[in-house]
């Protein structure tokens, strides 16, 4: 934002004072002597108070002319308060926050959203088998388990990386948004700085929220396969034993006795 000192206001105001004030000074007027021709009559009264009068007059100038100067010294920290920050962090900052982001997208398993979970939840980790489900899909739904915890830690360990990779690159922005706030001319310069700062830190708790539900989703991928893997353990037992009679030991004898 540029700012234009009012130097043709000024100048006329000055103008119209200096006039004023030589019009005060040429009120004295010549008086001729009644003695001889070309003779001065200097009237001491008259020249006290137009030299009076003059020097009020220039005194109103002065006041006028610091009143003026200061008007403009205001403008100008006026401009300079309302000058915008040349500096700007948020694209930086949604660049890393989408790389995050890409990251959770491209995450394979157990599907993060809500209408596909349900479905595929209940059929991989089933609180009881049927026994229209063979051994062989049994052992198919273990191994998709099995992949799915894989794939959350792989997914967890790879967010814990992308995060510490952030973190250099917030270092610097933080660093940039502390020289720029500190070398800020104006209160809206400042204020614009804080702003980026504030911005940030919600950056960083985004991207702490990520990491925590990549970290829990592989903890809950975990616990779901160890309590599905109990389940199928029972069911393979219940067919190994089968619903027949058990066997019961009787006594036999030999050589007829």
């Amino acid at each position: 934002m540029s700012f234009q000192f009012p130097t043709r206001a000024l100048k006329t105001r000055l103008t119209a004072l200096a006039t004023a004030a030589a019009l005060t000074l040429g009120v004295t007027q010549p008086a001729h002597a009644l003695f001889g021709v070309g003779d001065i009559v200097l009237d001491p009264v008259n020249l006290v108070q137009n030299t009076m009068t003059a020097a009020r007059t220039l005194e109103q100038i002065n006041n006028q002319i610091r009143q003026l100067q200061n008007e403009a010294q205001m403008l100008i920290n006026q401009a300079r308060n309302l000058a915008s920050l040349p500096f700007n962090v948020v694209n930086r900052l949604r660049s890393t926050l989408d790389t995050t982001r890409q990251l959770i997208a491209q995450a394979q398993g157990l599907a993060y959203q809500v209408s596909n979970l349900d479905a595929e939840f209940a059929r991989l980790y089933p609180e009881q088998y049927a026994a229209t489900v063979s051994g062989n899909q049994m052992f198919q739904d273990a191994r998709q388990r099995w992949k799915n915890t894989l794939t959350g830690l792989h997914t967890a360990m790879q967010m814990q990386a992308q995060v510490s990779q952030n973190l250099s690159q917030d270092e610097g922005v933080l660093a940039d948004l502390v020289s720029q706030s500190q070398s800020a001319t104006g209160a809206l310069q400042a204020m614009q700085a804080t702003n980026q700062l504030l911005a940030l830190q919600a950056k960083q708790s985004i991207q702490s929220q990520q990491l925590m539900l990549t970290q829990d989703r592989a903890a809950s991928l975990e616990l779901a396969r160890q309590a599905a893997a109990i389940e199928r353990g029972r069911e393979v037992t219940r067919r190994f034993i089968g619903s027949g009679t058990g066997y019961t030991p009787q006594g036999v004898s030999f050589y007829g006795h």
